[in-house]
């Protein structure tokens, strides 16, 4: 029997690898001679890079980089076997940087990002997989991009900041001092929101108030975001102000869109095209996938449906094994996956289910006693 477990965290508890290998321990009890690898997955969104890491062959790359409120923070990106550097917005310019009382997008930068990529095109990457979930950021991708070597002057060609707070003053974008390798570099989003830049809809209505945002503040930053979209317009040709996607991670999805020639695509797919997944499952009897709650927005493109899909096409049947599942077995069915398990065995608190200890008995005893069942029948 050829099982492929590939779990995303279980966030607070264990990482990818660390669950897929309690996984993997109770497999073997039942089935001694089964043939079992784990992956570490993420669905494209804060933790990402975590998942990469916990990967075989997968460089970490660690540099003092600038944060969200441009004091210095130790980040690191990842490389992978094919070259690929993965960098994940949170490790720059994430909501969990900032004490919340010190929370403000007219201040926040994406600056420390923007490092992070000339870091890796100067070691030699060409392609980028960036993921963009958990940022403290509204300004528009200005702070990556300046790293990058684009400048945002205001009215008298002063250069500014780049922040949310200064977008309406931006005037003119000098292009001149781009860094010219970005030329020949491929970028991958991984992107599962389709906001638009600016509007009802767009990235400080509906984001900037959890990153500290004020009515008034939304107000400016929702604004600044519609005159930024109409200089970058001016000066590129590119309408990214109503761009489904645009205003991911505040605006910038937009940034990569506009002025690094990105593809935005769904976050899992992009993991799982850069993990190599479909190849790593060909032959599998069963996927294994699961995470710390299945819910209804785990059918919504995230890392369980995302798997389960890719297993389905192979004709591989795929079973979620997670901390708790509260989707109905027919809605499971409808995304692809046969079965979902809830690993508790006993009664207890989320804070006892979450011990470590507790979470590797829960996940070996459930999947030896699944695939006890499975060989079993079989035979």
């Amino acid at each position: 029997m050829k099982i492929v477990l590939a779990f995303d965290s279980f966030k607070g508890s264990r990482g990818p690898l660390e669950t897929g290998g309690s996984a993997r321990e109770g497999i073997l009890r039942a089935v001694g001679d089964a043939e079992v690898s784990v992956l570490g997955v993420a669905d494209g969104g804060e933790g990402t890079l975590e998942a990469f890491m916990d990967n075989e062959n997968v460089r970490a790359v660690r540099v003092q980089v600038s944060g969200p409120l441009g004091d210095a923070v130790q980040a690191a990106y990842a490389i992978l076997p094919n070259g690929t550097a993965v960098i994940e917005l949170a490790q720059t310019a994430g909501l969990t940087l900032i004490e919340p009382r010190r929370r403000d997008p007219l201040k926040t930068t994406t600056l420390g990002m923007g490092e992070l990529i000339a870091h890796a095109l100067k070691g030699g990457a060409r392609k980028f997989l960036l993921a963009l979930g958990g940022s403290a950021t509204n300004d528009g991708g200005t702070g990556l991009l300046h790293s990058l070597g684009w400048r945002f002057l205001d009215k008298d060609k002063q250069e500014l900041f780049p922040c949310g707070g200064n977008l309406e003053r931006i005037e003119f974008i000098d292009t001149n001092a781009a860094d010219a390798a970005l030329k020949n570099c491929a970028f991958e989003v991984a992107c599962d929101v389709d906001n638009p830049l600016c509007g009802p809809r767009g990235a400080a209505q509906v984001y900037a108030p959890q990153k500290g945002a004020n009515a008034e503040d939304v107000a400016r930053l929702d604004k600044g975001l519609a005159h930024y979209a109409q200089v970058v317009e001016r000066t590129l040709g590119i309408q990214i102000s109503d761009t489904p996607g645009a205003g991911a991670a505040g605006g910038v999805g937009g940034a990569c869109l506009a002025f690094l020639k990105a593809q935005l695509r769904p976050g899992i797919d992009c993991v799982l095209d850069a993990l190599d997944f479909d190849e790593k499952i060909r032959g599998a009897d069963w996927v294994v996938t699961g995470e710390g709650r299945t819910d209804a927005q785990s059918l919504m493109g995230k890392a369980p449906q995302g798997i389960a899909r890719r297993a389905r096409a192979q004709g591989i049947p795929a079973i979620v094994v997670s901390g708790g599942v509260k989707v109905p077995g027919e809605a499971l069915r409808q995304a692809g996956i046969c079965a979902g398990f809830c690993t508790l065995r006993d009664v207890m608190t989320l804070e006892q289910a979450m011990e470590k200890t507790n979470s590797h008995n829960n996940m070996a005893d459930t999947c030896e006693a699944i695939f006890g069942l499975i060989a079993a029948a079989r035979k």
